[in-house]
């Protein structure tokens, strides 16, 4: 089955993922595509849309607007979800062909930051043999 090319890119980037839900930034928005759509849809309650993707036919495709990444990003990872973010690193404007893209940030319900967020506590625990070690950290704050 042959994709378009954005697809393929979309593919070979998500392969380097796992268990992790990709926000694909097209222009203004940041998409999801096939299982990632259908979780993501349901999990914001948006709407589940499709788009051509050549030979594989429609579908399954979500987004969200770039400008309200954050409170999406927000209710994505009190749910437990893992999310990349997935950019255009050179301007669409100049570019030759497909869009240079490449994962700047993911975001884990232990890393997630936001100015919303008052605390965020991380904690690690080590014992070997005679000696314990114990870490907290407010990452938060």
């Amino acid at each position: 089955m042959s994709l378009t090319p954005m697809m393929r890119q979309y593919q070979e980037i998500k392969a380097t993922l796992e268990d992790t839900l990709l926000m694909f930034r097209l222009g203004d928005f940041y998409e999801l595509f096939f299982e990632d759509a259908v979780v993501a849809s349901r999990a914001l309650d948006i709407t589940l849309t499709g788009r051509d993707a050549g030979e594989a036919g429609r579908i399954p495709m979500c987004g969200v607007p770039y400008h309200a990444l954050e409170s999406y990003l927000d209710r994505l990872i009190e749910q437990g979800f893992r999310v990349a973010i997935c950019e255009q690193v050179e301007d669409p404007k100049t570019a030759k062909g497909l869009v240079q893209r490449e994962i700047v940030r993911v975001v884990t319900p232990g890393t997630a930051l936001s100015n919303e967020q008052a605390n965020r506590f991380l904690a690690s625990f080590v014992a070997r043999d005679d000696m314990v070690g114990l870490g907290l950290v407010d990452v938060g704050t």
